[in-house]
């Protein structure tokens, strides 16, 4: 067992929130979602509420400022990371993210292994089964990030991961009944009706869980229903009556959610290419892509026709741009790649006159080669990029979190977004920038300018340099304001919510959060 980075929170220090947990009967069941909105609902009510997830695992990740620690050597805040979720929970809150609202990150390297950030920091590399002897011994710093934001807010979201009745891992828990017990919070149910299988789903978790675990449940709510709810109306009773749980509530489809980032890959499962006329993006559906709602921007734009590329599918000849986009494997994506064909379609696609843009993983994609001596992503080695930029990219072990909001002077425009990344890159090819930022220059492009990359995330939601962009590729940029639109939309879910729940009902049934065991 490592230790553990993180100066425990003095346990004299009053925790003042109130707390309820929001588990589900399994993954994708709109967790995140109903918490966001439920932020912003219960923030628009006057309240300063929090979100709190303790373990997520997902390659879309945001970075913080972590103000408990050290400045760096330019004396700047340090900086962590944590998932797109609680970064948009956050944001519904109007609170700046924290490590504190993830505390635990596990970002896929492969099937069997995931890279371990604590409190926005690297732990290291773990396989599956050696990170389940780790779990007990991150508990400490999950109590103790709860408590943090406990004394700052008047209620506490917590959100669980996947399913909490899955019993093979309940011994070792850290997010779900583990820490709902540890910590005494109460639970509500989520399952969705959307599929089906919501009665199968709550009666399957009131059997599996303990007495002391169901007598936790306050009840269940219903999520993404369609329809009359009063056909539903059987299906409650048959749940109430078979485990004494009221309803909480039936909560409608909320159409809005595609224009929210997600971050979890099961969402490219749902996302379709869009159709019609309009400057034609081609993303090739890497395996382990990170970072995705980088492309959420320029899917909202009326005149951008984005196209996911699956495995098996070829690349468009009539794409306009080929977008690479991050990845938390690069040189396993880059095989990947060239497994699938598409190095030959990305080559053709330059030599016809196409446009291509690498972003963070993808822009290392673009070099001449990726070195990783040390096995940091996978086994040690090299492996031949696309050649398309005169550079070379090596794996190192120290990351690079940086939050930018900065003018880009070729462009002429603001450029708002952060860097995550754990390569260094370096080659001829950095002489001609892509941008030219405040603090100097970043990334670089051809000398026709058809190829450009960069490390910087989040760098289309900007409308401004979004629609320069647009227009240098032979696109139109539309009137979208991105970030109004997102804010919108929370204040849309928020409404919806508080038609569909009872906002008051959910607050009796969180409890004022006690003294937590102490770190």
């Amino acid at each position: 067992m490592p230790s553990l980075p993180f100066t425990p929170l003095p346990n004299a220090t009053p925790a003042r929130a109130r707390i309820l947990m929001i588990q589900g009967t399994s993954a994708d069941v709109g967790k995140s979602l109903l918490v966001a909105g439920l932020c912003r609902a219960y923030t628009r009510r006057g309240l300063t509420v929090r979100p709190f997830k303790a373990q997520n695992m997902s390659n879309n990740a945001a970075v913080t400022i972590d103000a408990d620690a050290p400045p760096g050597p330019d004396g700047s805040p340090a900086r962590g990371e944590i998932g797109r979720a609680q970064a948009l929970q956050a944001l519904a809150c109007g609170a700046p993210c924290s490590v504190h609202m993830n505390p635990v990150l596990l970002k896929p390297q492969s099937d069997l292994t995931s890279q371990v950030v604590l409190r926005g920091r690297v732990l290291g590399s773990w396989a599956a089964a050696d990170y389940q002897d780790l779990k007990p011994g991150l508990m400490p710093a999950v109590l103790d990030s709860l408590r943090r934001l406990a004394a700052e807010a008047d209620l506490v979201l917590v959100e669980g991961a996947g399913s909490g009745a899955e019993r093979y891992l309940r011994a070792r828990d850290i997010t779900n009944m583990g820490l709902a017990e540890a910590a005494d919070i109460p639970v509500a149910l989520l399952g969705e009706d959307a599929r089906g299988g919501m009665t199968a789903s709550v009666l399957g978790a009131h059997q599996l869980w303990t007495a002391s675990e169901r007598d936790r449940v306050r009840g269940y709510i219903v999520n993404r229903f369609r329809g009359d709810p009063r056909i539903f109306d059987p299906a409650r009773e048959d749940m109430t009556g078979a485990t004494g749980w009221p309803c909480l509530g039936l909560v409608r489809w909320f159409d809005g959610a595609a224009r929210l980032a997600q971050e979890d890959s099961l969402a490219l499962e749902q996302r379709r290419s869009r159709t019609g006329s309009g400057l034609l993006i081609a993303v090739p559906r890497l395996s382990r892509i990170a970072n995705f709602d980088d492309l959420d921007p320029l899917a909202a734009e009326p005149g951008v026709n984005l196209c996911w590329v699956n495995p098996g599918e070829p690349i468009p000849r009539a794409a306009d741009v080929v977008l690479l986009p991050g990845s938390k494997a690069t040189r396993t994506d880059l095989e990947m790649l060239r497994r699938e064909g598409w190095d030959i379609d990305i080559l053709a696609h330059v030599r016809q006159g196409g446009g291509v843009v690498g972003l963070c993983a993808g822009y290392q994609m673009l070099g001449k080669v990726v070195r990783d001596p040390q096995g940091l992503e996978g086994p040690p080695g090299d492996t031949p990029g696309l050649g398309l930029l005169d550079l070379e990219t090596t794996i190192t072990r120290d990351k690079r979190l940086l939050d930018l909001d900065q003018l880009d002077r070729r462009s002429g425009q603001r450029v708002q977004g952060y860097e995550m990344h754990m390569g260094r890159t370096t080659g001829p090819g950095l002489a001609r920038p892509w941008l030219m930022l405040d603090e100097g220059p970043e990334g670089a492009e051809s000398a026709d300018g058809r190829v450009m990359g960069a490390y910087v995330h989040g760098l289309f939601a900007g409308d401004g340099f979004r629609g320069h962009w647009l227009r240098r590729m032979g696109g139109e940029a539309g009137e979208l304001h991105h970030a109004r639109q997102t804010q919108a939309t929370l204040d849309a879910l928020a409404v919806q919510l508080e038609e569909d729940l009872n906002l008051d009902r959910l607050w009796d049934i969180s409890r004022p959060m006690g003294a937590l065991p102490p770190s």
